[in-house]
């Protein structure tokens, strides 16, 4: 299906709303992909009434069916793994290493959920009332509307689906604008696994509408959104105020320590990996790195040298390792970051405000150091790939430095002192922290969420978001 359609009560319908969105190619901005319309409130409305209808018999649909349905859905994404990354390539920029890295990884989350379902269980309690026996049960929410970024249009998508609908509740999915092809494709591999109609709903629009009518709607048990602080901040006002679950992941300031003991060599290298992969346009990626002065010019020449040698490009390449941001509004906002560290008196190292190559939005990898704690670039999220680099004088002012941030998602160490990575770990106030990797990087198993402002609520991934999506109840019986 080439024109993006809504999925409404499993037919595939065309949004209603009046705005068209233009997607383009941010390796080449004369390639539109696509113009499409907006859906509307009234389609919010219908989505919402087809996963209500629907939901009760998903959920008594036993969770073992449900599973074996995200196995299929599995087993047909990996067979188009290749359709979906050049999608994604196209769509959002992703080198084309990178998009086919997220689409498989996007099937084993499918699997991985899918082999939840027979693990469903509650737990047999002894009563202390004679003849009375007592158990629990998990019961799925009902209807769950969930909101996805633009930066992982495929695997953020997978990892908020896989739990959903394997818990028995119902979906109304509102995803990013500029990857609607990939959303389309994600829809068809779910209807041709056998999601039953109604039970996975798709409404293409904006967030300032579309996606507020989603977080606002009585009848949507619970909301799952990643995005940026400041709308997530209003999700989460939004759906606590009506008495809602909400689940919030969010931004990242996230650290790279190196110390003085550390393999330098590696260490330069997990600083490019991570601030540089997907144009360092992930919640985790590493956007400061904080090294002990005896180190820190030998450090700066191998980071900037490996930056420098970096290929920019088109993500349609396969050479390519740092493609475009995703669109004009990301491209000016970077290098408008780019400029403010320039103006505040921060020392350009590589990189800069202007731009590598007209025919896309690409930024070359930029690295200040003579940063200061105060500067804009030191405390805001940029989303583009830009790196600030701090001097500290030993391990104690380099973990104060590293927390000193208002977010808390992902932090790294490297160093050969094993006593100094347990510590880090345990001092770090982050939701994820690494010893000689990058900041970026996680597994489906394992929960994944910041503290701070990079998010609330229930973890996302692993077993332990299965408590986001669903509730506990309680049964007693008198047997004698």
């Amino acid at each position: 299906m080439t024109t993006p359609c809504n999925l409404v009560a499993g037919a595939w319908r065309a949004p209603r709303g009046s705005a068209t969105y233009r997607a383009i190619n941010p390796s080449d901005v004369a390639d539109v992909i696509v113009e499409y319309p907006l859906s509307s409130v009234d389609d919010v409305e219908d989505a919402v009434a087809a996963a209500r209808a629907a939901q009760p018999g998903w959920a008594a649909t036993s969770p073992v069916a449900r599973g074996e349905i995200l196995v299929k859905a599995g087993a047909l994404l990996r067979a188009r793994v290749e359709d979906l990354a050049q999608l994604m390539t196209r769509e959002v920029g992703k080198p084309i290493g990178e998009a086919r890295g997220e689409a498989l990884y996007s099937a084993k989350v499918l699997e991985f959920y899918a082999a939840e379902g027979p693990r469903l269980s509650g737990d047999n309690l002894p009563s202390g009332r004679p003849g009375v026996v007592a158990w629990t049960v998990r019961k799925p929410v009902g209807v769950v509307g969930q909101i996805t970024p633009w930066n992982f249009p495929a695997s953020i998508s997978a990892w908020k689906f896989g739990p959903a609908l394997v818990t028995g509740n119902a979906v109304v999915w509102k995803p990013c604008l500029h990857s609607p092809l990939t959303s389309q494709l994600l829809a068809e591999i779910l209807v041709e696994a056998g999601v039953p109609a109604g039970v996975f709903n798709l409404v293409h629009g904006d967030g300032f509408d579309v996606g507020q009518a989603i977080v606002d709607h009585p009848g949507v048990a619970a909301v799952s959104f990643t995005g940026s602080r400041a709308v997530g901040e209003r999700v989460h006002r939004a759906v606590s105020n009506r008495l809602g679950k909400v689940q919030c992941e969010l931004g990242g300031k996230n650290p790279l320590v190196v110390l003085a003991d550390a393999d330098l060599e590696l260490a330069a290298t997990t600083a490019i990996e991570g601030a540089f992969r997907n144009a360092d346009q992930r919640c985790t990626a590493t956007s400061r790195v904080i090294v002990e002065a005896p180190v820190a010019k030998a450090f700066t020449e191998a980071f900037v040298a490996k930056a420098k040698a970096l290929k920019v490009g088109d993500a349609r390449d396969p050479d390519t390792f740092v493609g475009p941001v995703v669109d004009a509004r990301q491209y000016d906002k970077v290098r408008d970051y780019v400029r403010k560290g320039i103006a505040e008196g921060a020392r350009l190292l590589t990189g800069g405000p202007d731009g590598v190559n007209p025919a896309g939005y690409f930024v070359a990898p930029t690295i200040f150091d003579g940063v200061s704690p105060d500067m804009t670039i030191a405390r805001e999220e940029i989303f583009g790939p830009v790196v600030a680099l701090f001097e500290v004088a030993d391990f104690d002012a380099a973990v104060a430095l590293a927390n000193d941030t208002e977010y808390g998602l992902s932090a790294s160490i490297c160093t050969r002192d094993l006593g100094r990575a347990h510590a880090f770990v345990a001092r770090a106030e982050t939701g994820v922290a690494s010893v000689n990797l990058p900041t970026a990087g996680v597994e489906l198993h394992a929960p994944f969420g910041g503290s701070k402002a990079s998010g609330t609520g229930v973890k996302e991934q692993g077993r332990p978001v299965l408590e986001f999506y669903t509730e506990w109840r309680s049964i007693y019986m008198k047997v004698a």
